[in-house]
């Protein structure tokens, strides 16, 4: 299967007309950046904002800051290049998640391949991380003092991967990163900036969402296009 078969097949399951592929430039390495800002203490003796990927994976594994350890089968700590130019944030994980310890399985999972393999973007090539990484009983949404508790893990897992661009996934994942309450529409269509890396934030809706409204996948796409535009934009003379 060449290139553009493949690229036509992905396009298919996300119900938008081919797209003539576009050649980008290649972008150069971040530089190492200050990470106090995702600083929160853990225990007695250590902050998130001082491990490497090791400690906080092992911190995530063990971790029962809040209620939710009850419940759940195991943690789901994301996956993915650790030093990927884009990451992609999601919610939490749900019961596919739970079951297989990884972020965007089963069925939204692979609309979301499709979505980033639409932009030449492999799942393997980018990081994938949830705000939450424990499931909510019944996929219910996170409540307020379970993001309080976990979001630190996620600042951290930022500033180690550095991304020069990060996808958020749906309207619960858009407002906790970026501390809003404005509804997903308003968010959608504009540059958002995120941490002491000023880092370019595009909002979408998440795979879920779209597999029970599938007229909005044109919308999705949109706003694929316009990541990577503004990808491209941030690595022009680079």
């Amino acid at each position: 299967m060449t290139d553009d078969q493949r690229r036509a097949r992905y396009l298919d399951a996300l119900g938008i007309d081919q797209w003539v592929r576009r050649v980008m430039p290649l972008a150069s390495e971040v530089a190492a950046t200050d990470s106090s800002d995702a600083a929160i203490s853990v225990g007695t003796t250590i902050s998130v904002g001082a491990l490497d990927w090791p400690a906080l994976r092992a911190c995530v594994r063990e971790c029962q800051r809040c209620d939710l350890h009850r419940t759940r089968t195991q943690t789901v700590f994301g996956v993915g290049d650790m030093a990927a130019h884009w990451m992609v944030v999601g919610e939490a994980p749900g019961a596919d998640e739970d079951r297989e310890g990884e972020p965007f399985v089963g069925a939204a999972g692979q609309l979301l391949n499709a979505m980033l393999a639409a932009i030449d973007l492999p799942r393997e090539t980018v990081f994938i991380a949830n705000v939450l990484k424990c499931r909510p009983p019944d996929n219910r949404d996170p409540k307020s003092e379970e993001v309080a508790e976990c979001l630190p893990y996620l600042h951290r897992q930022v500033v180690l991967v550095q991304p020069k661009i990060i996808l958020a996934f749906g309207r619960v994942a858009a407002q906790n990163l970026l501390g809003t309450e404005a509804p997903l529409g308003k968010l959608r269509g504009s540059v958002h900036r995120f941490g002491a890396l000023n880092t370019p934030v595009i909002v979408t809706y998440h795979p879920a969402y779209l597999l029970r409204s599938p007229g909005e996948k044109r919308k999705a796409w949109e706003d694929l296009k316009f990541a990577r535009r503004i990808y491209a934009e941030l690595n022009v003379g680079a």
